[in-house]
């Protein structure tokens, strides 16, 4: 998929994380979620940028998704810990949770190209495909986008202010 089709996909897997997020009365880390999924939700595509790694490759893996999971949770850690032991907790497993699930979403974005990816690597290197749209489809780029400002949309409507 394309950056809008990515930006759509990031959205729609992360509202019912935001919608835990907002029950849980933690408003600021569900905006601050929304904001890093949409931020992330292009980063696999940057092995395009980078010489010896090739597209969809390494950075189209459910290792990628642990390692950046990984990252953005010891980052929470880090921030947290300089408050105490329980925001260290939180924010670790809320970097850890939206890191990963942003590259995830990614994957789901590609897996329905013909393209596909092979999302088991280093264990396969065998290509799983839905074979749905092309990645230049712009009636499925602009469907995953409706989809996922629909589904935060939805989030926002049934979550009251408090």
């Amino acid at each position: 998929m394309y950056r809008l089709g990515h930006y759509g996909t990031a959205l729609l897997v992360y509202a019912p994380l935001g919608l835990g997020l907002l029950v849980a009365d933690l408003p600021n880390l569900a905006v601050l979620g929304g904001a890093l999924s949409l931020g992330l939700a292009p980063v696999p595509d940057y092995d395009q940028r980078l010489p010896l790694v090739s597209h969809r490759g390494i950075t189209h893996t459910f290792l990628f998704a642990g390692v950046v999971g990984g990252v953005l949770g010891g980052l929470g850690w880090a921030v947290g810990a300089s408050t105490d032991a329980r925001s260290a907790i939180l924010l670790g497993a809320f970097g850890a949770l939206v890191g990963t699930t942003s590259v995830l979403a990614h994957l789901l974005a590609d897996i329905i190209t013909p393209a596909g990816i092979a999302p088991l690597w280093p264990l396969s290197a065998r290509t799983y495909t839905l074979d749905l749209a092309r990645a230049d489809n712009t009636l499925a780029n602009y469907l995953l986008l409706g989809l996922g400002v629909l589904a935060v949309t939805a989030v926002a409507a049934v979550t009251p202010i408090r």
